[in-house]
C-alpha cells in the first residue's frame, strides 16, 4: 500500500487537504514536510510522539522532514483547544526548552540537514517588527476569515486575547518561510486535528503571496483519547514524558503494558512500525487469549525501545519481573528508585526492630499484628522472608547501603531510605 494508504489504515489521518493531488505528488518523488513543537515545558510528552512517529514514517518512505521548534510561537500561545491563555514564560526559559526539544527530537529523526532538519521559528519571527508583520502579512488575513476558524471560534466565549489571535498569522508565516527557503522547499504541513485552521491559513497565505496555483498540502492527525473517553497520556502522577528524568523507562513500560484491550491495537497502529500482518496476529491474540496480554507487552516493548533504547527496556522488564515475584533484592538502588517513584519513603536514622518498623510504616496496626505477620512468613526484607522477631532493620541490610524494601503479603510494598 502507498504511504497515504498506510496512514489511513493506521487511523493516522483525521483530515487531509487535496488528497488526490498529494497522493500523486508523493509518487513523483520526495516531498518536504514539517510539524511544529512549541516548547511549553522542559520535555516533549507521549502525545508529541504521535507526530514524531509520523515524521519518521515519511522519512522512512524517502521524504524530507522538518521538526520546527517554536522558539517564537512558544512565546505567544496557540488558542487551539485551550480554555485559558498560555502562561507567558521568559524568553530565556523558552530558548532553553527549545534546545532541549531539539536534542530530544534528534534521537528520533537524526538531523543531518539533508533528509531531516530542525529549525527554530524564532530565527525569523524574532526579527519581525510589529509594523512589518502587519504590513507584509497581516493585510492578507481578513478578520472574518480568522473568526470562522474553529480554533478561534471555540475560544471566543471564554475570551481570546489579541496576542493569541495573532498566533494563526505567525504559524502561517512559518509555513511560508520554509516553503520559500531554497534549501527546505517545504510543501506539506502536518499537525494535530486542532491545527486544521492554522494549517489551512498557512496554505492560503502561501497562495496569496506565491500565486494561486502554488501546490501546498495539509494533513492532520487525530487527537488521542482512550476508549473510555478519558485523556490519553496522563497518569495519577501527571503526564508521561519522553525525558527519562521525568518519566522513567519503567514507568513508561508500565503505562503501556496496562493499556486496555479496547485500545491496544489502535495504539500499536499509531505508535509502532509493525506490519499489518503482525498487528492482525496480535489482534487475534487479544480476542482469543486476552489474559496473556501479548499485544500490550509488544506495545510497551516497541515504544520504550524507540524512546529509551534496548538497555532501558531490559531494565524496565527486570524491575517489572522483580516486583511481580517479590525478588527486589536483585535490583540496584537506581532500579529501586524507578520502581518506587512516587512512593512515600520512610527515613531510617538508626537500627530499629522489625516489629517497631512495621508499625511505623503502617504495614501493621499494632505490635501484636506485626509479630503475627512476621511469624506467619508474610513479611520480606529486600525479597527475603524474615521470621525473626528480633531482626534489626538498618543500613547493614540496605541495598547499596541506601534502600530497604519491605513487603507485607503479595502486593503491599514499603520503602525505607537510609
Amino acid at each position: 500500500m502507498s504511504l497515504l494508504q498506510e496512514l489511513k489504515w493506521r487511523g493516522l489521518i483525521y483530515d487531509i487537504i487535496n488528497e488526490e493531488e498529494l497522493e500523486k505528488r508523493l509518487e513523483e518523488g520526495p516531498i518536504t514536510l514539517y510539524c511544529g513543537f512549541d516548547p511549553t515545558a522542559d520535555s516533549l510528552h507521549i502525545g508529541s510522539l504521535l507526530p514524531i512517529v509520523t515524521l519518521m514514517r515519511f522519512k522512512k518512505a524517502g521524504h524530507r522532514v522538518i521538526a520546527l521548534t517554536g522558539g517564537g510561537t512558544g512565546l505567544i500561545g496557540d488558542p487551539s483547544g485551550k480554555k485559558n491563555e498560555r502562561a507567558m514564560n521568559p524568553i530565556e526559559t523558552v530558548q532553553k526548552w527549545t534546545k532541549m526539544f531539539k536534542d530530544q527530537l534528534d534521537r528520533f529523526l537524526h538531523f543531518d540537514d539533508k533528509t531531516a532538519f530542525c529549525v527554530d521559528n524564532y530565527n525569523w519571527l524574532g526579527k519581525l517588527s510589529a509594523i512589518e508583520m502587519w504590513r507584509d502579512f497581516g493585510r492578507h488575513f481578513s478578520v472574518n476569515y480568522m473568526l470562522a476558524k474553529e480554533c478561534v471560534k471555540s475560544r471566543l466565549e471564554n475570551g481570546l486575547t489579541y496576542l493569541e489571535f495573532s498566533y494563526m498569522i505567525m504559524q502561517s508565516i512559518d509555513f511560508l518561510t520554509m516553503h520559500q527557503d531554497k534549501n527546505l522547499k517545504c510543501d506539506l504541513q502536518i499537525g494535530g486535528q486542532d491545527q486544521w485552521g492554522n494549517i489551512t491559513a498557512g496554505m492560503e497565505l502561501i497562495r496569496k503571496i506565491e500565486g494561486s496555483d502554488t501546490k501546498v498540502y495539509g494533513l492532520t492527525l487525530p487527537l488521542i483519547t482512550k476508549s473510555d473517553g478519558t485523556k490519553f497520556g496522563k497518569t495519577e502522577s501527571g503526564a508521561v514524558w519522553l525525558d527519562e528524568r521525568k518519566t522513567s523507562p519503567y514507568e513508561m513500560y508500565q503505562f503501556f503494558i496496562n493499556t486496555a484491550d479496547n485500545d491496544v491495537i489502535r495504539f500499536l497502529k499509531y505508535y509502532t512500525f509493525l506490519s499489518k500482518e503482525e498487528i492482525d496476529a496480535l489482534e487475534e491474540k487479544v480476542k482469543n487469549e486476552p489474559h496473556l496480554r501479548e499485544a500490550q507487552k509488544v506495545l510497551a516493548k516497541e515504544i520504550v525501545t524507540m524512546v529509551h533504547g534496548e538497555k532501558a527496556l531490559e531494565e524496565a522488564i527486570k524491575i517489572t519481573n522483580a516486583l511481580f515475584s517479590g525478588n527486589v533484592g536483585e535490583l540496584t538502588a537506581n532500579e529501586i528508585e524507578q520502581a518506587f517513584n512516587g512512593f512515600a519513603k520512610t527515613k531510617l536514622d538508626c537500627e530499629k526492630n522489625l516489629v517497631d518498623v512495621l508499625v511505623e510504616i503502617k504495614a501493621a496496626t499494632s505490635k501484636r499484628e506485626a509479630r503475627q505477620f512476621i511469624e506467619n512468613g508474610a513479611v520480606s526484607i529486600n525479597g527475603k522472608i524474615e521470621k525473626d522477631l528480633n531482626f534489626l532493620v538498618g543500613k547493614a541490610c540496605a541495598i547499596e547501603g541506601k534502600y530497604i524494601v519491605i513487603r507485607r503479603g503479595k502486593k503491599n510494598y514499603y520503602l525505607m531510605e537510609c
